[in-house]
């Protein structure tokens, strides 16, 4: 697998921005301090303290271009990973794999094919399959039909980042007040002063409730909602409570736009569907989301359930499956084959990694970063430059900011779950060589710490020429 530099938007060198760098310079070099590790491959015991990778020597320094720096080695990164692995806070399942971004090849594993339950590295796969099948530059669609002389309905078009919001929170987003005021200028158009408003989701099928049942975490999934039907008025990411009825609330917020543009709302605001036979002359109006490689890169670094679930139905509905759960893991699963990944012990059962029956190996999911890599598939590397950066965005923002090293320097999908911690992302080493990684532990009894071990794990390649 050839690779060139890792393009993305900003200033970046060979996959890292420059003025993450800067700032990690003066975070790093003071890691002096030491973990305890079992006794294991390495010979620690138990209680022995083992020294931390050293800080990396001079972050601001530019890296040897990907191709040209040399490849670590399995027994030189066996010797810097093996004492982390016996960190006690990681569960009694523990796997991590190693890929060189420019080859493709596996360069070191800790149990690399064994299935263990990913989390929100989950959402890696979710972004790799949407993009090869929807292509970057897509776009969801909310439009406004006509259906007859007095109806209008308002057809869901499976963007949870639509927003009823005068200010969205510095996100371009599609505006349902931008849909009503152009909604409104085509019926005046018309002469038309009164509707009755009804609204279609049959966009998505299936059950709307996540198998965990209702949850801050993740809105029931419908094709039709405003703000990820966060009931607080203002919180754009993270847990928030939840309309039990998205699309209802939604429907509501637009017939209300409606009224205030001066059109009159006769009756109750109903479920419906658009006519079949509606024609390119009955769309009053529309609104198109970001681009998918923004919503790609919005669910990857904010960890959104709501993005990733309607993406997963997405790409369901573009491989000709129910835009449902279980379509959405069909999907995701072909996609990934065509993609020519194995899938040996893989399970997907939704989009966003919330269902703890969902399996990947931390072989796959290290491979599939590096095929976001790879130059043949441009239209992946969303997935690289929406990975979260360590302790400075996204669900990375609180970590890697003591002296252990990474800050800056790792860019990572982090998955959390009751038991489970996860981290699966990028790395260019001491010699300037881009690996991918994924290290995932199951079974663990202090995230805190857990999600600690596995820091130290990245960082830990940073520093890392490892070819002895």
């Amino acid at each position: 697998m050839a690779l060139t530099a890792v393009a993305a938007a900003g200033p970046w060198e060979s996959g890292q921005r420059t003025a993450e760098r800067a700032i990690a310079a003066s975070r790093d070099g003071q890691g002096k301090q030491a973990r305890p590790h079992k006794k294991g491959a390495a010979g620690g015991h138990k209680g022995a303290l083992a020294p931390l990778p050293p800080a990396a020597p001079e972050v601001l320094a530019a890296v040897t271009g990907p191709h040209n720096a040399p490849v670590p080695t399995k027994t030189g990164l066996a010797g810097r990973l093996g004492p982390l692995l016996y960190d006690g806070a990681l569960g009694s399942l523990t796997t991590g794999a190693v890929v060189d971004a420019v080859s493709g090849r596996t360069v070191w594993g800790q149990r690399p094919g064994t299935p263990a339950v990913p989390a929100s590295t989950t959402k890696v796969a979710t972004a790799v399959a949407s993009l090869s099948l929807l292509g970057a530059d897509h776009r969801l669609t909310t439009s406004v039909v006509a259906a007859g002389k007095d109806r209008v309905v308002l057809v869901g078009g499976g963007d949870p980042t639509l927003t009823a919001r005068a200010k969205p929170g510095g996100w371009t987003a599609a505006s349902l007040r931008t849909l009503a005021s152009d909604t409104v200028r085509a019926l005046r158009a018309k002469g038309v002063r009164s509707v009755r408003l009804t609204y279609d989701t049959s966009l998505f099928t299936g059950p709307a409730v996540h198998p965990i049942g209702h949850n801050d975490n993740i809105a029931p999934v419908t094709a039709l909602m405003a703000d990820e039907a966060r009931s607080d008025g203002k919180s754009v990411k993270g847990p928030a409570a939840r309309h039990a009825d998205p699309a209802a609330k939604a429907a509501e917020a637009f017939a209300d736009l409606l009224r205030k543009g001066g059109v009159k709302v006769e009756g109750a605001v109903k479920a419906g569907k658009a006519p079949s036979h509606a024609q390119a002359a009955d769309r009053l109006a529309e609104v198109r989301s970001a681009p998918l490689a923004d919503l790609v890169e919005r669910m990857l670094t904010n960890s959104d359930n709501d993005i990733a679930e309607a993406l997963a139905r997405h790409t369901a509905l573009a491989a000709d499956r129910p835009g449902s759960f279980s379509g959405g893991a069909k999907a995701i699963g072909s996609a990934l084959r065509e993609l020519g990944l194995p899938l040996k012990g893989a399970r997907f059962a939704d989009g966003s990694g919330l269902d703890r029956t969902d399996h990947l190996t931390a072989e796959q999911l290290a491979r599939l970063l590096a095929l976001a890599a790879d130059p043949d598939h441009p239209e992946l590397r969303p997935v690289l430059t929406g990975l979260p950066v360590a302790g400075f965005s996204g669900s990375l923002r609180e970590r890697f900011t003591s002296s252990r090293g990474g800050a800056g320097l790792v860019r990572a999908k982090t998955g959390t779950l009751t038991g489970v911690n996860a981290l699966a992302g990028t790395v260019v080493d001491a010699d300037g060589r881009l690996l991918t990684f994924a290290f995932l532990t199951n079974g663990t009894t202090n995230p805190v710490a857990a999600q600690s071990a596995l820091d130290r794990l990245a960082a830990g390649l940073t520093t890392c020429g490892c070819r002895k």
